[in-house]
């Protein structure tokens, strides 16, 4: 007696295009090595190279901390300030930008476009255009942080704003009330939480961007940073890293229970 055929859940047709976009994302993967010649063999090939930094950057010199708590100061300073000036313009904004609120394409089209070409200039060329115009120091690091924050608060937040509740809104202007008022009595109070889990995402970003934009000249501790590693001092390198990452998680865990409270 021969045992009956076993068909698979997914169809032959299926398993035939899901391979062809395996051998496409492959060819892809293939052709882009190729194309920038970086291969696994580099990492090979650098292996020495990272054994000798790691090396060097242990044991840190944790005599060195002290002199580094002034520069982290300013660099958290650099991001409550840039988030703070990006959290309240980008109401504005982010409310113009919704297409819920104002439907008509000649408002909420061009404020996009605005932000848009806001959020598509990396932060770390924004820093140098400042330094070239305000010099070094820190003020170039906030504005550029602010910009780039100020556009992604802006996308976030008309993003949800449009996948609000809209029953709210529809009853306020059935029984009168003017554009204000369904902003303050039904957008704001849905999205308000919202808004500020938000606004602490930026701020942690923040912190981790204002690290790579001292490399540039523009403030915190990134200058000091960039400052050890050309003086190939990894000791104090590793003591800058050390503290620059028990920062972020310190920030990370109390912004992540400010979020579970509120949201």
């Amino acid at each position: 007696m021969s045992n009956p055929e076993i068909k698979g859940v997914i169809s032959s047709k299926a398993k035939l295009r899901m391979t062809l976009i395996l051998i496409a994302i492959v060819g892809v993967y293939i052709y882009t090595s190729w194309a920038t010649r970086s291969t696994p063999g580099d990492l090979i090939r650098g292996w020495s190279g990272f054994q000798r930094i790691t090396t060097d950057l242990f044991p840190p010199n944790l005599a060195y901390a002290p002199q580094v708590w002034d520069k982290l100061a300013e660099t958290i300073h650099m991001a409550i300030i840039a988030t703070t000036l990006a959290a309240i313009i980008s109401i504005p904004i982010f409310l113009l930008s919704a297409a819920n609120l104002f439907p008509s394409p000649w408002i909420h089209q061009p404020v996009r476009f605005i932000m848009n070409v806001l959020r598509t200039i990396p932060d770390i060329l924004l820093a140098i255009i400042f330094v070239g115009i305000f010099g070094v120091g820190v003020f170039p690091g906030i504005i550029a942080l602010f910009i780039f924050s100020l556009g992604l608060l802006a996308k976030l937040m008309y993003e949800t704003i449009e996948a609000i509740d809209m029953n709210p809104l529809d009853a306020i202007r059935a029984s009168g009330g003017n554009t204000l008022q369904v902003i303050w009595y039904a957008v704001l109070p849905q999205v308000l939480p919202q808004f500020v889990s938000f606004s602490l995402y930026v701020f942690e970003v923040n912190v981790r961007a204002s690290t790579v934009l001292g490399f540039v000249g523009a403030g915190g501790i990134g200058l000091l940073l960039q400052q050890q590693i050309s003086f190939f001092n990894y000791p104090r390198v590793m003591t800058i890293i050390i503290i620059i990452f028990v920062a972020v998680i310190i920030i990370d865990y109390i912004s992540n229970k400010i979020r579970e409270r509120i949201v």
